[in-house]
C-alpha cells in the first residue's frame, strides 16, 4: 500500500508540472498569435487551452487518489477512480480528433488567411514543440508503472506535438512556397494518429472499469 501511494505521488508530481507548464505555453501562444496575426498559433492555444481542462480533470483525480489513501479509505477503488479519470480523457482526446478534421476540412474548402510574420510565428511554434517534448519526457516512464490516468495524459501530450509539428510544417510551407493546404492535411493526418490513440485507450480502460 505504502508503494503505491508513493507512486501516487510521483505520478501527480508530474502531472501537476505539465498542467503548470502548459499553461505557460498557451499565453505565449496567445500573445505571439495576436501580434504576428497566426491563425495557427491561436487556434493551437484554444486546442491547448481545452486540453488542459482535462489535465486538470486527470491532476484531481490523483488528488482525490491521494487524499483516499491518506484516510485509508477502502470503501473506493482507487484504480477505477484512475481508470474512469483516463476514460474521460480518452473520450475527450477522440472528440478534439474529430473536430479537427471537420475544421481541416473545411479549411481546405475554404479561403485561407496568410500569416504576416512567417519568423516570429515559427520561432514560438518551434520553441511550442519543444515545450510539449519536455512533458513528454516528464512523463515517459521508462518502468512501465504508470496507471492509466498518466498513460492519458501521456497520450494527449503526444497529439499535442503532432499538431505543433504540423503548425511548423505549415508555416515553412507558407512561407517558402506559399502553399497554405499542407497545414490542413498535416493536422488531418495528425488528428487521425490522435484518435487511433484514442480509441486504444478507451477499449483498454473501458475493461478496467466493467471489470468485476
Amino acid at each position: 500500500m505504502k508503494t503505491k501511494h508513493i507512486e501516487t505521488i510521483k505520478q501527480e508530481k508530474r502531472v501537476r508540472f505539465v498542467v503548470l507548464f502548459t499553461l505557460l505555453i498557451i499565453a505565449v501562444e496567445v500573445v505571439v498569435g495576436i501580434t504576428s496575426h497566426s491563425m495557427a498559433l491561436l487556434a493551437d492555444a484554444i486546442h491547448l487551452s481545452s486540453h488542459e481542462l482535462i489535465l486538470g480533470l486527470n491532476w484531481a483525480a490523483y488528488l482525490l487518489v491521494r487524499r483516499l489513501q491518506n484516510k485509508q479509505s477502502e470503501n473506493y477503488d482507487t484504480n477505477k477512480i484512475l481508470s474512469l479519470s483516463a476514460f474521460t480523457s480518452g473520450i475527450f482526446l477522440l472528440a478534439t480528433a474529430i473536430f479537427i478534421v471537420i475544421e481541416a476540412f473545411e479549411r481546405l474548402n475554404g479561403h485561407e488567411e496568410h500569416i504576416t510574420n512567417h519568423k516570429f510565428a515559427i520561432i514560438t511554434a518551434v520553441v511550442g514543440l519543444v515545450a510539449n517534448i519536455i512533458c513528454v519526457r516528464v512523463m515517459y516512464d521508462k518502468n512501465g508503472k504508470a496507471d492509466y490516468n498518466s498513460h492519458a495524459v501521456y497520450l494527449h501530450l503526444l497529439s499535442d506535438i503532432l499538431a505543433k509539428a504540423g503548425i511548423v510544417i505549415g508555416i515553412v510551407c507558407a512561407m517558402l512556397w506559399d502553399i497554405l493546404w499542407i497545414d490542413a492535411a498535416v493536422a488531418i493526418v495528425s488528428a487521425l494518429i490522435a484518435a487511433h490513440w484514442a480509441k486504444n485507450l478507451l477499449w483498454d480502460t473501458g475493461r478496467t472499469l466493467t471489470r468485476a
